[in-house]
């Protein structure tokens, strides 16, 4: 029985060099400038209207807070209410605004007002979730430290709960060696002052603004679909 002939391999063919590698490195370094430009201008845009949000939330929770207080200092006639007033206030704005005007919110935001009083005695560069923190401290000499400090130090507002939970201030008025315990917090801060907040990530600005899903929408991802269009390979049979 006659034995079959092999057919000739074919010749490995190999592409000629291309400069189309080296063309588009010069490329990207002449665009180099315009695109830092660029992302400053977008990273100073998005930090506007995150400090603009920050400013708007601050002012209606201070202003809901003397709402609430003003009304229930009305007399025996809104007494009445009493413990029942923030559930009944929370039932209708949750309804309406989502669950970032809850009875536990607004319980913060009275004692938001009580707290500073003075409107004008508020910073703008903190947040709400500054001002939060910053309430339940009872006092006010330390409550005006910590945010003078928070303020002149850039704190986060984890930064600043990490503070006042440690009892920073207290600690700096019995110490007789002030720069190392200064030294010792701002190594344990350092993890705690994170890049700049991302707008579409920070749940309390999302449930003020009513979004309360969006961050973990963005947080997720698509499936890749490069394995789904990665070809599969045939098995030949052996014959």
């Amino acid at each position: 029985m006659a034995s079959r002939k092999r057919a000739p391999a074919e010749a490995e063919t190999h592409d000629p060099p291309s400069d189309e590698a080296p063309r588009e490195a010069r490329h990207d370094a002449g665009l180099a400038p315009l695109l830092d430009a660029l992302c400053e201008l977008i990273r100073q845009g998005r930090q506007q209207a995150l400090r603009a949000v920050d400013a708007a939330q601050v002012q209606t929770c201070w202003q809901i807070g003397r709402h609430i207080v003003e009304f229930e200092q009305g007399g025996a006639e809104r007494a009445v209410f009493g413990a029942r007033l923030l559930p009944r206030l929370a039932e209708r704005l949750t309804a309406e605004f989502g669950r970032g005007f809850d009875a536990s919110n607004l319980r913060h935001m009275r004692l938001f007002y009580r707290a500073f009083p003075i409107r004008d005695a508020l910073l703008h560069e903190l947040s709400w979730t500054h001002y939060r923190a910053l309430a339940r401290i009872e006092s006010e000499a330390a409550r005006h430290w910590y945010m003078n400090e928070a303020v002149t130090l850039n704190w986060s507002a984890r930064a600043l709960d990490r503070q006042i939970s440690t009892l920073y201030y207290d600690g700096l008025l019995l110490s007789r060696d002030k720069p190392s315990l200064e030294m010792e917090a701002r190594k344990l801060l350092a993890p705690l002052q994170a890049t700049p907040r991302e707008f579409v990530r920070d749940p309390v600005l999302l449930e003020f603004l009513g979004l309360p899903g969006t961050g973990k929408l963005l947080e997720s991802r698509p499936r890749s679909t490069t394995a789904a269009a990665k070809p599969r390979t045939k098995t030949r049979k052996k014959s």
